[in-house]
């Protein structure tokens, strides 16, 4: 499991999904990546296994998705897609260590921040405190998309509430606004700002955001443990 509950990631290369489902094969855009990055005696092997490794990923079996894709990335090393994949594995796999080195060469190889986040939450999983900081902040220069920017804060909070650090947890994971519409990054970034309010003291937001998530997620991880800590509720 993800040291972060509340984090979600797939595997996507530049926004394309890579994994869609147990038995699918690989889509075109990806055949053609890999096609043009692998040596041609070693081309069937790889998608092969790449697909194989997929399937796994998609069906939760993280740790044999990692040794799959790790023997993919020993045939193809120049393959962004295997990199993603491969450090996507081994952070739902707990293997903190494997998963930032592989998304980091990822970021270094493509320039996509997208993973930024899963990054932070591998360095607080090793305790490395600095590191996190350094990339929240490596992030806010670089920037990225809305949804990879959510997922930071979602990250980053639970980080400075972990050091017992709650006001600049509010002001980092504070949503302003709750927005009819709401997408899975938004509910995740309202439940963390309900754990915060509620560790500070401040019942009646916490309690407000913690409807929101309710009334359009009721059955996320964590709702009945949150909805115990808000006095009242």
């Amino acid at each position: 499991m993800p040291r972060n509950e509340k984090s979600s990631v797939d595997g996507r290369a530049h926004g394309r999904r890579i994994v869609t489902g147990k038995g699918t094969t690989l889509p075109k855009w990806l055949r053609e990546e890999i096609t043009r990055v692998t040596r041609k005696e070693r081309l069937e092997e790889t998608l092969y296994l790449l697909d194989s490794g997929t399937d796994a990923f998609a069906s939760g079996r993280y740790r044999k998705a990692f040794a799959l894709l790790l023997k993919t990335k020993a045939l193809s090393p120049r393959a962004v897609a295997v990199r993603e994949l491969l450090g996507l594995s081994a952070y739902r796999a707990g293997m903190w260590k494997e998963a930032l080195a592989e998304l980091r060469t990822y970021r270094r190889l493509t320039g996509d921040t997208v993973h930024m986040p899963v990054e932070m939450d591998s360095l607080r999983a090793l305790h490395r405190d600095a590191d996190v900081s350094k990339v929240w902040s490596e992030l806010q220069e670089l920037g990225g998309r809305p949804a990879t920017l959510k997922e930071a804060r979602v990250v980053y909070a639970s980080f400075l509430i972990d050091n017992q650090r709650l006001p600049e947890a509010w002001n980092v994971i504070n949503p302003k606004k709750l927005v009819e519409s709401p997408f899975e990054e938004d509910l995740r970034q309202w439940f963390v700002a309900a754990r915060t309010a509620a560790l500070l003291g401040d019942r009646e937001t916490a309690s407000r955001l913690l409807k929101a998530v309710e009334r359009h997620d009721p059955s996320m991880p964590g709702l009945d443990e949150l909805k115990a800590s808000i006095p009242g509720i």
